[in-house]
């Protein structure tokens, strides 16, 4: 079955393609980006954020880019994706830029899960 896109999502995709080959999945309204198959973005409402953390989150302050917030029932959260510069949208040098920075902060997200899951099941064995 073909997946629902928008242009706006296709758009960004093809902006992408000199940096990495990249997926877009329809995800809670919107869709999620995937360089072989880690989020490391995603678009909400045809606007791009890009995956911060601690290494790469000053960028974007300095940037202008503000954080992808979300009203649940009872809070406001705000997840660790930040919106993409509005230059990068205009350049696929630039945009390969801002996404290898996202990718950086996905990978670290993802050894540092890794290495929580590890240690998880290495002191459940311990106990036995």
């Amino acid at each position: 079955m073909p997946s629902v896109r928008n242009e706006f999502v296709d758009y960004v995709v093809e902006l992408m393609a000199d940096w990495a080959r990249v997926s877009a999945r329809r995800m809670f309204g919107g869709y999620g980006l995937y360089r072989e198959g880690l989020m490391f973005a995603l678009i909400v409402e045809d606007e791009l954020f890009l995956k911060t953390d601690t290494g790469n989150v000053v960028q974007f302050e300095q940037a202008g880019s503000r954080p992808f917030v979300y009203q649940s029932r009872d809070r406001t959260v705000q997840l660790s994706y930040w919106s993409a510069p509005a230059a990068s949208l205009d350049s696929p040098a630039e945009m390969g830029e801002w996404c290898r920075s996202a990718y950086g902060s996905a990978l670290r997200a993802q050894a540092a899960h890794a290495h929580v899951a590890r240690a998880g099941k290495s002191a459940k064995g311990k106990r036995k």
